[in-house]
C-alpha cells in the first residue's frame, strides 16, 4: 500500500519562549548605584536592556503584557476522535487506492484516454503509454492522499498528537514520515522510479553522461522530500540549535546597531534634538547604572518637557550631570528596599497571578498572566474574602507596592490605611508613616485634612463621626460642626484640637463664653449669630451635638495626647499632599481603639475623596488602599467612589464579608466600583450579591431526551425483549435538543463551594470603559 509524501502545507509558528521575568534591580537595595554585580560580573551583562526590549503588545484588560503570546486556538475535538478520524479515512483510502489501481472505478480510465493521443494506444509497447499510465497513477495516488488528508484532519492530528509533543517528537514523527514514503518510492509502489529512469536513453547518453543524468534525477525526487519533512518537522531549527555553541553575554547594542525604535536608545530624545542625552542614558542602562524605576522616571520628566517647553534645558543639564540618577524622587530613593511581586514598570503592570486552565474561564484566557494597572484600580476595586484568605498577602500588599514604585518614578500618589503591625513592606519603603495613638510617631495626621474653610472641614467631619449612624442627618450634623469651626478660626486663625472642639461640642460655658467675648470685641457680627444658633439648638430635640461630642470622645484618649495638634507644634499628614508623588502608609490602633480606628477610617476615606477631586493638578495617579474597610463606608463616600475615576484616583477596599457594609449600601457599593474580587471561602449569602453584580450570559445547552420504542412487529418484540435482558435496559432513542439560554456568570453556590483555596474570582472594567469578566485566577503564578 503506498503512502503519499504528504501535505506541503505551511508549518504552524513555534512556541513561544516561557514569559521574560522582570529584571531585578541594576543594584543591590540599599547599596550604591554603578556598583559591580556580585560574582565579578560586569554590571553590562545584567538582564535590564533584554527585559526592556520584550514587546508588550496591546490587550484586553487583566492581560500581563510582558512577552504575551495569544493562546492558541482550541482544538476542534478530542485527541480520541481525531485518532478514530485518522484510521477510518485512512483505510477508506487505502480501498479506494486499490480500487484506482486495480482500475475497478467506473470511468476511471477516461481523463486518461481523452487527454492523450489515440496513437499511444495501437502499439503493443509505446513508451508513451506507459509513461502516461505510470505519471496518471502517480498523480490519481497524491490527488487520493491530499484528499482524504484534507477530509481526515491528518495535519491536524499531527500538530496537535505529535507536534504538540515538543519539538523532537516533532521532528521524529516527520523523519517517520519520510522513512516510510522513501520505502514506497524504491519499493515501486509509487511509480516514481519507473516514470523517471524508465524512458532515458542510455545508450545515447553513455557511460558517464547516464550517471550524472541519474544523479541528477535522484537529487530531483529526494530534495522536495526533504524540503517537505524538513519543514513539517522544523528540522533546520533543531539543528541550529543544537550546533548553537553556548553564547556568551552579549555586550549591549549600541543606540544604531539595535534601531530607530530601541527603548533602550531613547529615539524620543534623538528625535527632538537631545541625542547627546540619549547617548548618555543608553550608556547609562548598558553599564548597569540604571533600573526600571530610573527609565520610567526619565521618560516621565521628559514628557513633562514635551507640556512645558521651558524645562528643556534643565532637563538636558540633569541628564549630563547625573545619568541614570536625573530627575530624582525627592525622597533620593530609587528603588524599594524589597519587592514580593513581579513588576513591569513600564507599562505600570504588577502580576497578581495566572488565570486557571479550567472552566467556565475562557479558553483565550487559560493559563495566560494576570495583572493589574492603574488603567483598571482607577475605577476602584472591592475584595471580599474570609480572614486568611490572602487578601492582603496577594492582593493590597502587590498593589501597593507597585504603586510606591510609580511613586518612586513620578507617576502615582499612593496611601495604604492598615492595622499597626500589618505587613505591608518596611518603614523605609515610605516617605510618610503615621502611627496613631504611637508616641514615637514622627508624623501627625491632620485631622481637617488641610481644608481652609470652615464649611468644608466640617462636612468631612460630620461625615466621618455620624455618617454610619443610621437616621442621622449628615448635612445637619455638618451645620452644627460648622457652627463652631467658623467662629474659631476666626478667633483663633488655626482649627480647635481634639480637647477645645469636645469643649465646643459640650456646650462648656467657658469655651463658649471665651469664644463670644472675643467676637464682640471685635465686632464680628456673622460669626456671633453662628455661635448664637448653636448656643440656642444646643439641648433641644434632635440635636446632633451629644452624639458628635461622643465621637470627638473616642478621639480624646490619653493613647492620642499630641496628635491631631493644629498649633503647628507637630507634622501633620494632610491629604492636601495628592499633589505629590507622595508613599504614605496609616497605621490604625485596631486592638486598643477599633472605634477611632473606623472612625478615622472614614476620615481618611471622606477627606481622600474630596482631595483626589479637587486637584488642580491630575497627571498622578492618587490611589487609597485599605486593608480593612468594614464599617467605613457611608452613603456620601460611596457616592464619592464612583466619582474618583473621572479624577485620575481610585481605592482599594478590602472586606471579610458584605455583612460589614450596611445592606442598603452593597447594591451602590458594588456598583459603584470597577473591579470586584471574590476570595476562596466567601459564604452563599456574599456569592449572592456578586453573582447579581455579574450577570448572566448566553450559553449553549443540550438536552438530551429518551424514549421507549414500542415494536409492533413479534420478531422485533423478541430481539427488544433479549436485548433487555442482556444490557438490563428499556430500547430507547434519543433526541437531542441544542438551545441558548441566560445563566449566572458564577452563581453564589459556586462561589461559595468551587474556588480553590489561593484563588479568586476577580472581574475588572478600565476607564475606558473596557471589560473582563470573571475570572478564576490562582495566585502567585
Amino acid at each position: 500500500m503506498p503512502h503519499p509524501a504528504g501535505p506541503l502545507s505551511s508549518l504552524p509558528p513555534r512556541p513561544a519562549k516561557a514569559p521574560v521575568l522582570p529584571p531585578l534591580p541594576a543594584y543591590a537595595p540599599g547599596g550604591v548605584p554603578g556598583a559591580a554585580a556580585p560574582g565579578g560580573e560586569s554590571p553590562a551583562d545584567t538582564p535590564f536592556t533584554a527585559w526592556l526590549r520584550v514587546p508588550r503588545p496591546q490587550v484586553e484588560p487583566g492581560f500581563w503584557r510582558l512577552g504575551h503570546t495569544p493562546v492558541a486556538p482550541k482544538a476542534a475535538g478530542s485527541g480520541r476522535w481525531l485518532l478514530i478520524r485518522v484510521v477510518v479515512s485512512l483505510l477508506v483510502f487505502f480501498v479506494c487506492w486499490r480500487a484506482f489501481r486495480e482500475g475497478k472505478l467506473p470511468f476511471i480510465g477516461a481523463p486518461l484516454y481523452y487527454f492523450t493521443p489515440s496513437s499511444w494506444w495501437t502499439g503493443s509497447n509505446d513508451h508513451r503509454a506507459v509513461a502516461a499510465v505510470q505519471l496518471y497513477e502517480l498523480l490519481g495516488t497524491v490527488g487520493l492522499f491530499f484528499g482524504f488528508a484534507k477530509l481526515g484532519g491528518w495535519r491536524a492530528a499531527f500538530d496537535r498528537l505529535i507536534a504538540a509533543r515538543g519539538p523532537w517528537y516533532r521532528a521524529a514523527g516527520a523523519a517517520a514520515g519520510a522513512f516510510v514514503t522513501v520505502l514506497l518510492i524504491q519499493n515501486k509502489v509509487l511509480t516514481v522510479y519507473p516514470l523517471a529512469f524508465g524512458h532515458l536513453p542510455y545508450g545515447e547518453l553513455g557511460r558517464v553522461g547516464g550517471s550524472l543524468v541519474t544523479y541528477v534525477i535522484y537529487a530531483l525526487i529526494y530534495a522536495p522530500l526533504l524540503l517537505v519533512f524538513g519543514r513539517l518537522g522544523g528540522w533546520a531549527a533543531l539543528l541550529a540549535d543544537l550546533r548553537a555553541p553556548a553564547r556568551p553575554v552579549a555586550a549591549p547594542l549600541s543606540p544604531s546597531e539595535a534601531g530607530p525604535d530601541d527603548p533602550v536608545g531613547w529615539p524620543q530624545l534623538r528625535a527632538a534634538g537631545l541625542g547627546e542625552s540619549a547617548d548618555r542614558l543608553a550608556a547609562e542602562a548598558a553599564a548597569g547604572r540604571m533600573n526600571d524605576v530610573d527609565h520610567v522616571r526619565i521618560r516621565r520628566a521628559w514628557d513633562s518637557v514635551l507640556v512645558e517647553p521651558a524645562r528643556r534645558t534643565a532637563f538636558a543639564k540633569a541628564v549630563r550631570e547625573q545619568g541614570a540618577a536625573a530627575c530624582g524622587h525627592p525622597s533620593g530613593a530609587r528603588d524599594l528596599p524589597v519587592r514580593t511581586a513581579r513588576h513591569d514598570l513600564v507599562v505600570a503592570q504588577v502580576r497578581l497571578g495566572s488565570v486557571a486552565d479550567t472552566e467556565p474561564n475562557p479558553h483565550e484566557r487559560r493559563g495566560t498572566g494576570f495583572a493589574l494597572d492603574p488603567g483598571v484600580l482607577g475605577t476602584s476595586m472591592l475584595a471580599v474574602g474570609p480572614s486568611g484568605a490572602g487578601k492582603t498577602g496577594r492582593l493590597v500588599r502587590p498593589v501597593v507596592e507597585s504603586l510606591m514604585l510609580q511613586a518612586l518614578a513620578g507617576e502615582a500618589a499612593v496611601i495604604v490605611v492598615a492595622a499597626a503591625g500589618t505587613q505591608l513592606g518596611p518603614d523605609d519603603a515610605y516617605d510618610i508613616v503615621v502611627r496613631l495613638g504611637d508616641p514615637s510617631s514622627i508624623h501627625d495626621l491632620d485631622l481637617y485634612g488641610g481644608a481652609t474653610d470652615p464649611d468644608e472641614a466640617a462636612s468631612l467631619l460630620a461625615e466621618a463621626f455620624v455618617g454610619d449612624v443610621p437616621g442621622i442627618d449628615v448635612r445637619r450634623s455638618a451645620t452644627a460642626l460648622a457652627q463652631l469651626l467658623g467662629p474659631f478660626r476666626l478667633v483663633h486663625g488655626r482649627f480647635p484640637t481634639v480637647p477645645e472642639l469636645r469643649e465646643l461640642l459640650d456646650g462648656l460655658p467657658s469655651a463658649l463664653g471665651a469664644l463670644r467675648q472675643v467676637l464682640e470685641s471685635a465686632d464680628h457680627q456673622t460669626m456671633l449669630r453662628e455661635l448664637d444658633a448653636r448656643i440656642r439648638q444646643s439641648g433641644v430635640h434632635g440635636d446632633p451635638g451629644p452624639l458628635l461630642s461622643d465621637r470627638v470622645a473616642l478621639l480624646d484618649r490619653p493613647s492620642f495626647q499630641g496628635f491631631f495638634d493644629t498649633t503647628g507644634a507637630g507634622r501633620p499628614f494632610s491629604l492636601r499632599a495628592l499633589e505629590h508623588p507622595i508613599r504614605v502608609r496609616v497605621d490604625l490602633p485596631e486592638r486598643a481603639h477599633a472605634d477611632a480606628s473606623r472612625l478615622l477610617a472614614r476620615l481618611l476615606l471622606a477627606q481622600f475623596n474630596g482631595s483626589a477631586a479637587a486637584r488642580a493638578d491630575r497627571s498622578l495617579f492618587a490611589f487609597l488602599a485599605f486593608d480593612d474597610a468594614s464599617q467605613t463606608l457611608t452613603p456620601e463616600t460611596v457616592r464619592g467612589v464612583q466619582r474618583l475615576r473621572s479624577a485620575n484616583a481610585g481605592v482599594l477596599l478590602t472586606l471579610r464579608t458584605l455583612d460589614d457594609v450596611p445592606e442598603v449600601l452593597r447594591t451602590p457599593l458594588l456598583g459603584s466600583v470597577g473591579c470586584r474580587v471574590a476570595f476562596s471561602g466567601v459564604t452563599t449569602w456574599d456569592g449572592k450579591w456578586f453573582a447579581d453584580a455579574w450577570g448572566t450570559e448566553l450559553v449553549e445547552t443540550r438536552d438530551v431526551t429518551s424514549r421507549t420504542v414500542y415494536a409492533d412487529q413479534p420478531m422485533t418484540r423478541f430481539i427488544h425483549s433479549v436485548r433487555k435482558v442482556i444490557t438490563g435496559k428499556e430500547v430507547t432513542t434519543q433526541a437531542v435538543t441544542v438551545r441558548q439560554v441566560e445563566r449566572e456568570r458564577w452563581s453564589a453556590s459556586a462561589l461559595a463551594n468551587t474556588v480553590p483555596p489561593g484563588h479568586a474570582v476577580l472581574s475588572l472594567t478600565s476607564v475606558r470603559g473596557e471589560r473582563a469578566a470573571p475570572l478564576l485566577v490562582r495566585f502567585g503564578e
